[in-house]
């Protein structure tokens, strides 16, 4: 039997003074998936990976982790606290959220001192992220000087520096030129089959079209209308375009009316009427 690694039951969450976010949400992720949260801009995404990392928490219903809920209190005290978060890494969409380090060898580092490693393990760990990243050039590096590919690849390998079962992923692709996406969809990929739980929030359909088996895809009333699998929820174009994935522009052609589907991701082809997958 697959081990849960999220279980999430009936939760809402609303900014102060706002209105809701995330309406009556419920699913449960098992160990080794590779989810994608879909929707359009401010349907909630982000949102829901900070209630799966226990920086919010649910105003109703319930997240679990690991058979534990989490509350304020599981994620302040030994020892589920210091287990979750060497479990559960969290790669933010802006790098410049988790990178705060004088350097990126202090920057990879930090992690794997605060889980109370020993020291020789810790120099251990930071060589070998080094190495698999191949940022053996940036080590002296301040992490404020790098690219945003650079600052990606460093972010990614602090993370990957605590060995984590789990990576949260708030919009990875974005803003990232061809060949660092390429990578990134390539690492994703070796740590999808090596049993990481990879779950990750996005607006393109491309990206996660190559890294996900699984959709979870939030409307713009912020509630989960489609759970399952990525190719299926990617060949339906009347889903993507209810929940403002895609859109439909109307051109005549010869006296007849014609709808082209689009992806909303710039950069991407067009799809003209051709199913997505």
């Amino acid at each position: 039997m697959s081990e849960v690694v999220f279980e999430v039951g009936g939760i809402a969450y609303s900014y102060p003074g706002g209105k809701p976010v995330l309406e009556d949400i419920g699913f449960t992720i098992n160990r080794g998936e590779s989810v994608a949260v879909l929707g359009a801009n401010a349907t909630g995404k982000s949102t829901l990976l900070h209630l799966l990392d226990g920086l919010y928490f649910a105003q109703k219903g319930q997240v679990k982790a690991f058979a534990t809920a989490l509350t304020e209190d599981s994620v302040e005290t030994p020892p589920f606290s210091r287990q979750f978060r060497q479990k559960v890494g969290f790669l933010f969409q802006n790098s410049d959220a988790q990178l705060f380090c004088s350097t990126v060898d202090e920057e990879l580092a930090f992690g794997p001192l605060q889980l109370r490693l020993p020291t020789v393990e810790v120099e251990n760990r930071v060589d070998d992220v080094v190495r698999m990243f191949e940022i053996e050039h940036l080590r002296d590096r301040s992490p404020q000087t790098l690219s945003g590919g650079e600052k990606k690849r460093v972010a990614l390998a602090s993370i990957i520096a605590c060995g984590p079962r789990v990576i949260l992923l708030d919009e990875p692709s974005a803003g990232l030129d061809p060949r660092t996406q390429q990578w990134l969809t390539e690492f994703l990929g070796v740590l999808h089959e090596s049993g990481v739980t990879l779950i990750t929030s996005s607006h393109d359909l491309s990206f996660v079209a190559e890294i996900s088996e699984r959709a979870l895809i939030l409307s713009e009333d912020h509630r989960l209308v489609y759970d399952g699998a990525v190719r299926e929820a990617l060949a339906d174009l009347d889903l993507l375009l209810s929940v403002n994935l895609i859109h439909a522009h109307v051109h005549k052609h010869n006296g007849h009316v014609h709808e082209h589907p689009h992806l909303h991701e710039a950069g991407h082809e067009h799809n003209h009427g051709d199913r997505l997958g």
